[in-house]
């Protein structure tokens, strides 16, 4: 399956999805980011994956950029939009575009604290439990598209998000490559009673961490 990444900043979920998956099942033939210096486009390059910006500047308005970024993964032939960190909002005619074909990665268990600074939320609400979900991407509320995977860390004293985002990255770097090599495996598909509800043929289903 081509599989084209969308970040903004960091690279280390594109980094997981390269080692693990990428030349499997799974081939990463695009990378592009909202921001130049993202250094996920440093990672692509040195794998020899096409990489692109499109900064929102050059664009007269969102849905242009959009545009401009689903006719460029459409030259690719990207079957799978992978959101890694990407922090832009994608307009409604993106996500229609690629329906069924868009992923992203949330520092929470969904639906539980959506949105920026989730881990934040989540230690301002006392939370005990952290973790990291994968799921479809569609149009309305933002992270609310049907859960994939989830896996989970308990931190029951976690007031420092530094502390609670180093102890969930590793859960991010298994659980979005899985994600992805599942659903180009045909091991995903959608409960026909409830198209809400993702039914996934996972041998190795993840397995709840532990705190320090």
């Amino acid at each position: 399956m081509r599989v084209g990444v969308l970040a903004s900043g960091e690279w280390t979920n594109l980094r997981a999805l390269l080692d693990r998956v990428h030349g499997e099942v799974v081939e990463v033939v695009a990378v592009a980011s909202d921001k130049a210096d993202a250094r996920a486009l440093e990672r692509a390059r040195a794998r020899d994956v096409p990489t692109a910006v499109f900064a929102r500047a050059d664009y007269p308005d969102r849905p242009a950029r959009d545009a401009a970024i689903a006719d460029w993964l459409d030259a690719r032939d990207v079957a799978l939009v992978v959101l890694a960190g990407y922090m832009a909002i994608l307009d409604d005619a993106f996500l229609e575009r690629f329906a069924g074909r868009i992923v992203n990665v949330h520092p929470s268990l969904l639906p539980a604290f959506p949105g920026l600074r989730a881990v934040e939320q989540a230690i301002a609400y006392g939370a005990k439990v952290f973790g990291v979900t994968v799921h479809y991407v569609e149009p309305g509320a933002v992270d609310s598209g049907p859960i994939l995977l989830q896996a989970a860390v308990e931190l029951p004293d976690a007031t420092d998000p530094a502390e609670v985002l180093a102890a969930i990255r590793p859960l991010e770097h298994d659980l979005l490559p899985r994600a992805v090599a599942l659903i180009a495996g045909g091991a995903v598909r959608r409960d026909p009673a409830n198209p809400r509800r993702i039914m996934v043929d996972d041998p190795a289903p993840a397995r709840p961490g532990r705190g320090p």
